[in-house]
C-alpha cells in the first residue's frame, strides 16, 4: 500500500577495479516510501519531524539541506520529457537516525502503472556536493533487470577516483526485494557498487533492532567512508583534491 513505509535491511558492496584493489561489504538500512502520500508510520519513524528515524523533504530534491522533495523530482522528469500524468513516485533512501543523516545515494523511482520507467539517482558526497543522474530507456520504455542505463560521470565522489568515464546503472526493483548495481567504468580503473535487500514492513521493532545493530546511522556511514579512505591511502592510492562541482543539478 502506498501509505505504508517499506523497510529494506540491505547490504552494500564496493569493489575497486584497477591497479589498487580494495573491496568492502557493509549492512545498511533503507526505507522505501511514497513521498506524496499521507503515510501511516510506526511511532518511532518521523516524516518531516524528529524521531528515532526520519525522512525529511529538505534532504532530497535539490541542494543539500534545501531540498524541495517530490515537486523537484516531478519537474526533473518533466524537463526530460516524462509528463506527470499517470506517474507515481517512490523514494528509496537511508533515513536520518537521531536527527543526523548522510546519504551517499538515494533513488527516486517513477512508475507508469506498474512499470518502472525512470530513476533519478541522487548522489551526495562528504564534501557537501550533490549531483543527480536521470536514468531511463529510450521512449521511457519499462526498466527491467536486464536494462543497462549509461551516464557520464559528472561529480567528484571519491578523492581516489577521477571525474572520467561513465556509470552503468541496473535496477531490479520488485515487491519483495531490491537489487541495484552501479558500475563505474574508466578504462582499467573504476569500481562496482551494489545495494540489495529484502522488502519488509517498517515496524517499531525493526527500527529498534536496526539502531542497536547499526547505531548512529549516518554517522556510522561517514565514519566508514573515512576508514576506507585511510585504507586506500595506505595502499598507495593517489589523493585528488576536490574540483569545482558541476553547475547543473541533473544530467
Amino acid at each position: 500500500m502506498s501509505d505504508r513505509v517499506t523497510y529494506i535491511p540491505g547490504v552494500t558492496t564496493h569493489t575497486r577495479r584497477g591497479a589498487i584493489k580494495n573491496a568492502f561489504r557493509y549492512s545498511v538500512d533503507y526505507v522505501l516510501l511514497d513521498p506524496e502520500a499521507q503515510l501511516r508510520t510506526p511511532t518511532l519513524f518521523g516524516r518531516n519531524r524528529r524521531a528515532l528515524a526520519a525522512v525529511h523533504d529538505r534532504d532530497h530534491g535539490g541542494v543539500i539541506g534545501q531540498g524541495q522533495g517530490a515537486p523537484w523530482a516531478r519537474q526533473v522528469l518533466a524537463d526530460h520529457g516524462l509528463p506527470a500524468d499517470g506517474i507515481t513516485l517512490r523514494l528509496l533512501t537511508q533515513p536520518r537516525w537521531l536527527h543526523y543523516g548522510f546519504n551517499p545515494v538515494s533513488f527516486w523511482f517513477a512508475y507508469r502503472d506498474a512499470d518502472l520507467v525512470a530513476v533519478i539517482a541522487e548522489v551526495s558526497t562528504p564534501f557537501n556536493d550533490r549531483h543527480s543522474y536521470i536514468c531511463h530507456a529510450e521512449g521511457f520504455l519499462p526498466i527491467t533487470r536486464e536494462t543497462k542505463l549509461n551516464k557520464a560521470k559528472q561529480l567528484h565522489v571519491s578523492p581516489f577516483q577521477e571525474i572520467a568515464g561513465g556509470y552503468d546503472f541496473r535496477y531490479d526493483i520488485r515487491e519483495d526485494q531490491i537489487a541495484i548495481q552501479i558500475l563505474h567504468r574508466n578504462g582499467e580503473e573504476g569500481l562496482m557498487a551494489t545495494l540489495s535487500g529484502p522488502c519488509q514492513p517498517l515496524t517499531n521493532t525493526a527500527l529498534i533492532r536496526a539502531s542497536l545493530r547499526r547505531p548512529l546511522g549516518g554517522l556510522r556511514t561517514m565514519a566508514l567512508i573515512h576508514w576506507q579512505a585511510l585504507v586506500l591511502k595506505l595502499k598507495g592510492a593517489r589523493y585528488r583534491t576536490r574540483p569545482t562541482p558541476p553547475k547543473q543539478e541533473v544530467s
